[in-house]
């Protein structure tokens, strides 16, 4: 009894540490979009038998991570332009009403490190490293959400993110001109944080910045077509 027991806290955790070793393989890009994950063969890479990896797969596949196809079966998800764009308008949406109801919780230390963070997205401006600025964007809005009272809402944050990461590795390399704005949209937000402002005020500048986005992508698209 013991023993089964001991088993399945052992399969549980090697299903864990699958599934944070995969994920993070796909969030850097070692395996990229359209990459098959062949039990077989991660099995081999791992060290992980293919129980714990299949179960690994079934959880990043409910994180919209991996996508089972028809004669192909798993593999890392491939997302177009315009998914990416719907990816944005929801996490608009969420950003908008988190920022609202943190920033009540934000006292002069925490506005004072988010405006430290957009500083050093400014300095980056100058040498331009589309990945690095979009790292500290990351970091800039987590500086915010941090004090965010809604646990579910800030692991649906987290998982938005990550997705995003994967759809489009830097927002910033597709239009480097949305960077410069950016940091503006940043600072205004933390003026309206600092004054106190009206949490709908809040909410809709936030929501608006995330929009603007997705606009900017929208339109490097449709210039591509």
């Amino acid at each position: 009894m013991n023993s089964a027991k001991g088993s399945t806290r052992a399969n549980v955790s090697k299903a864990e540490l699958s599934y944070e070793l995969l994920r993070s393989r796909i969030l850097d890009g070692t395996y990229g979009p359209g990459y098959r994950l062949v039990m077989d063969q991660l099995a081999r890479e791992t060290g992980v038998s293919t129980i714990p990896l299949r179960e690994a797969v079934r959880r990043l596949q409910s994180d919209g991570l991996v996508e089972v196809v028809r004669n192909i079966g798993a593999r890392v998800a491939v997302f177009d332009a315009a998914q990416v764009e719907h990816a944005l308008q929801v996490l608009a949406r969420l950003e908008g009403y988190a920022t609202a109801i943190s920033a009540p919780s934000m006292t002069a230390k925490h506005i004072a490190q988010a405006r430290e963070v957009n500083q050093r997205m400014i300095a980056a401006l100058e040498e331009f490293d589309p990945v690095a600025f979009t790292a500290l964007n990351r970091e800039f809005h987590f500086a915010i959400y941090a004090h965010c009272p809604d646990e579910h809402l800030r692991a649906l944050l987290e998982a938005e993110w990550a997705r995003l990461d994967h759809m489009r590795r830097s927002t910033f390399s597709h239009v480097p001109g949305r960077a410069r704005r950016s940091v503006e949209e940043h600072a205004n937000m933390l003026e309206l944080i600092e004054a106190g402002a009206e949490a709908q005020e809040i909410e809709r500048v936030a929501c608006a910045h995330k929009i603007a986005t997705a606009e900017a992508l929208h339109k490097a698209q449709a210039r591509k077509s």
